[in-house]
């Protein structure tokens, strides 16, 4: 399970994706993939599993819109499970978690199992994605972009990191 209570963009978004749940916090929860308009294809593939939990045009408009979302629209859309106020999230979080762990493992296992086969993509489907990002980020025009957004202010606390959907358009 993934606990949201920030910004989960790039990586830190491709890597709540690989949870099998996401709760965030509606204050403070800010999602989204950025790279497309930042002239790279995401490596972690969120193109299929965003897809998958939320539909392909959805999915269209974070990945290729590459803008930032706040957790009321993360939810509507299927990117997170839930999205909690602040101050309940880590006892929700943790009260399912404690829920979860008092059932019987191979009923959990099982019944993993059967949704993983109904919904999780092969393994087959990530490799691809991961070359194509590395190829992108090797294009003249993609290490401009980033090197422009990381002199901006990308990775500080800063207006650009802050608003990185915004920044990013510019």
């Amino acid at each position: 399970m993934a606990e949201i209570r920030g910004r989960a963009r790039g990586a830190g978004s491709e890597f709540a994706l690989a949870c099998d749940m996401r709760f965030s916090s509606l204050e403070r929860a800010i999602l989204g993939q950025f790279e497309v308009r930042g002239g790279a294809v995401p490596g972690g593939n969120p193109m299929v599993r965003l897809a998958g939990l939320m539909g392909r045009g959805r999915a269209m408009e974070v990945v290729l819109g590459a803008d930032d979302f706040s957790d009321a629209v993360a939810e509507r859309y299927g990117y997170v499970n839930r999205a909690l106020p602040d101050a309940e999230l880590s006892a929700f979080v943790d009260g399912l978690a404690q829920c979860l762990a008092g059932f019987e493992k191979p009923a959990i296992i099982h019944a993993k199992s059967l949704l993983d086969l109904a919904t999780l993509p092969p393994d087959a489907v990530f490799p691809p994605a991961l070359a194509a990002f590395f190829q992108s980020v090797a294009r003249p025009g993609a290490q401009a972009r980033m090197a422009r957004l990381l002199a901006q202010g990308l990775l500080r606390r800063t207006v650009v990191e802050l608003s990185l959907g915004k920044a990013v358009a510019e």
